[in-house]
């Protein structure tokens, strides 16, 4: 059952690799229904924040993680998911030998939640969502790259997460693509997904963000909304540099 308060609160989180701090005491809430980014430099700790926070593939060494009332920073992966947190990745990740249709279907069965005419009904939205009807036969090592992003996207949404956590979606699409994944991400909010988005294309980070926190070094350097990030100073000279117009430009409004 949620709980009142954020649906992920995460306090404090640590974790090291031999003496490389790769995160360091990071802390940060997010709500029902919330989209929060998250920037920074290569290196700066981002997707390891993410590893932290699924399970996969290590846990914090320090700190909290609270996710729909429930701690889960000591918790088996398949079991946070379970709980209705799930995760994309930086590459595009799917079972290559598989049909595009296996590889949702075989997500939704991991979810353990549906079975039957309900999982079949969430399979068929899914690929329906993210416009992959069409290549529901073909091996997945066949698709390009953006039906691939697409396919890890519907493998996560199948089991209508209560928190998607996205790790660089836009890299290395087109304008036009990048559109489209701006839109579905707007869309699985309205859907009712709270999200947390890793992306260094500020223009879409910004353009879908309610708050944005910047990491270096692996710790927060600031948090807060998107036009207040684009203008602070040691954010620009620390991260935005060239694409801080762009930036700008995207802020809704």
């Amino acid at each position: 059952m949620s709980q009142p308060g954020p649906l992920l609160q995460v306090e404090n989180v640590t974790k090291l690799f031999g003496s490389l701090v790769a995160v360091d005491q990071v802390s940060f809430a997010v709500g029902a229904g919330d989209i929060l980014g998250i920037a920074g430099p290569n290196g700066a700790g981002k997707t390891t924040l993410f590893n932290l926070i699924s399970g996969i593939p290590f846990s914090a060494d320090k700190g909290r993680i609270v996710f729909d009332g429930v701690r889960i920073e000591a918790m088996a992966a398949h079991r946070i998911f379970r709980l209705g947190l799930a995760r994309t990745f930086q590459r595009e990740a799917s079972f290559s030998n598989l049909t595009v249709e296996q590889n949702v279907r075989l997500a939704a069965s991991f979810g353990g939640a549906l079975s039957g005419r309900a999982r079949s009904t969430a399979v068929e939205a899914s690929l329906k969502l993210f416009d992959l009807a069409a290549e529901r036969t073909l091996r997945a090592a066949a698709l390009p790259v953006y039906a691939t992003k697409r396919l890890m996207l519907a493998s996560a949404v199948v089991n209508r997460p209560k928190l998607l956590m996205l790790d660089e979606p836009a890299s290395g699409l087109n304008a036009a693509e990048r559109g489209d994944i701006q839109r579905l991400i707007l869309r699985l909010r309205d859907e009712g997904a709270a999200i947390i988005l890793i992306e260094h294309v500020l223009p879409l980070l910004f353009g879908v963000s309610q708050r944005v926190i910047v990491m270096d070094f692996g710790r927060k350097l600031v948090e807060g909304p998107p036009a207040e990030i684009a203008r602070n100073e040691q954010v620009i000279s620390a991260y935005l540099g060239g694409q801080r117009e762009a930036a700008i430009d995207a802020l809704p409004g």
